[in-house]
């Protein structure tokens, strides 16, 4: 199947860049919604396949092109799984990588259980109807620490300690964050993918 051009459905721009690098070397060209005057799909659901879905579906219709589309949060084994796909929006609106922190460690006073994973998963639909969507996810492993510590990254990350490296995610080199995260196991997934649709049947 041929995909010269596909939209990501995110006003992201380091996703969009990251894609970009990412998809270059099989000749796709990534667009953004929202350079096509698409807005943000809604994300109603409780899972983030469905999330993603949603977006890659929605950027789709509008675009009439393949479209691409992730969901990822912070999951935490002893809060059951949240903040999850309301990572972003744990402590409400507006968006506060602050606030949600110290709603994150205020829920786990006392709690011994820290771990947890980031989860990330892509959706590529070739149009808006595509009965089999490309699916792609990757997990992240590590546990919450109380004390914040790095200066990189982003979200939970200064809070959140890699079990490989013994790091917050604040704390590693974006390079090496890259090849630990979540999202870089579900983007390597999703370009495997695509590769083996490009070469087609044996």
């Amino acid at each position: 199947m041929a995909m010269p051009r596909l939209v990501l459905a995110s006003s992201n721009e380091g996703k969009l860049r990251e894609f970009r690098r990412l998809l270059a070397p099989l000749a796709i060209e990534v667009i953004a919604q929202a350079e096509l005057g698409i807005r943000d799909a809604d994300e109603p659901h409780v899972t983030f396949v469905e999330n993603a879905l949603a977006k890659a579906r929605h950027a789709s219709a509008c675009a009439n092109l393949p479209a691409l589309a992730d969901d990822s949060g912070l999951c935490v084994r002893a809060l059951g799984g949240a903040p999850g796909v309301q990572s972003a929006r744990y402590a409400g609106e507006p968006k506060s990588d602050a606030r949600n922190n110290a709603k994150l460690i205020a829920a786990l006073q006392g709690i011994a259980d820290r771990r947890a994973h980031y989860a990330c998963v892509l959706v590529l639909v070739r149009h808006a109807g595509d009965p089999e969507p490309i699916l792609a996810d990757g997990a992240w492993q590590g546990t919450i620490v109380d004390s914040p510590r790095g200066t990189g990254g982003f979200g939970y990350d200064p809070h959140f300690e890699d079990l490989t490296t013994g790091l917050t995610g604040a704390e590693l080199p974006l390079a090496r964050k890259n090849e630990l995260s979540h999202r870089g196991m579900a983007m390597r997934a999703l370009l495997e993918k695509l590769r083996d649709e490009q070469r087609g049947p044996e």
